[in-house]
């Protein structure tokens, strides 16, 4: 019995904090950090305040969980990239993950874009060490299958830059290609036609087509 309530308030406590989350993507993306507020974000949440801060301590905390909970799942939907897999599959896994967080989750995107233009107040450390250190092992990895003649001789930090900012655009400037569009929200191929083209122009730049 004892077991059965203990899991039963972890899930309660999971469930407020993701239910908290997604709330408060929203509102940093609709009102930026200094805008929003713990009040606006119980509001969008439906939950009383004082629920917010039994789960975070302020604001700041807040942000900080939202920020950490994208990179998380960044990290996941990435996942490694294996050397056994070739330069053409990685490519092709690497913007695949890339380009679906970005249609499902845009917000994250968004909250992320915002906090790097504004001068990574609070991802500083992260981007010092591990994001700094990922790119470096990701590099170096298609440098061996550059040097193998495996792929084009192409610079492979900017390979990386490349995929990054082609798959994100379609979140961070979502407003923008449903404007010119002339569309209110992306419809279901969206997300397979948007993979297969910019797969398609990268192995070609990248001599694997």
């Amino acid at each position: 019995m004892a077991v059965n309530q203990t899991k039963k308030s972890s899930n309660i406590r999971v469930q407020s904090q993701q239910k908290i989350l997604i709330a408060a993507s929203t509102e940093f993306v609709l009102q930026g950090y200094k805008g929003a507020t713990v009040q606006s974000i119980a509001d969008r949440a439906e939950l009383p305040k004082a629920n917010i801060l039994y789960y975070f301590k302020n604001k700041e905390n807040i942000y900080q969980a939202v920020l950490e909970h994208t990179l998380e799942m960044w990290d996941q939907g990435i996942g490694d990239l294996d050397p056994a897999d070739g330069p053409k599959l990685a490519i092709e896994k690497f913007i695949d993950a890339k380009v679906r967080l970005s249609f499902n989750h845009p917000e994250s995107s968004k909250i992320y874009a915002m906090e790097i233009i504004q001068g990574a107040q609070h991802l500083k450390e992260f981007a010092r060490t591990y994001l700094r250190q990922w790119v470096r092992e990701k590099a170096k990895l298609f440098q061996q299958w550059i040097d193998n003649g495996e792929m084009q001789d192409v610079d492979p930090v900017h390979l990386i830059f490349l995929i990054w900012s082609s798959t994100q655009h379609y979140a961070d400037f979502e407003t923008q290609i449903l404007t010119i569009m002339n569309r209110a929200d992306y419809e279901d191929d969206d997300v397979e036609n948007v993979i297969k083209f910019l797969t398609d122009m990268i192995l070609r730049g990248c001599g694997l087509k």
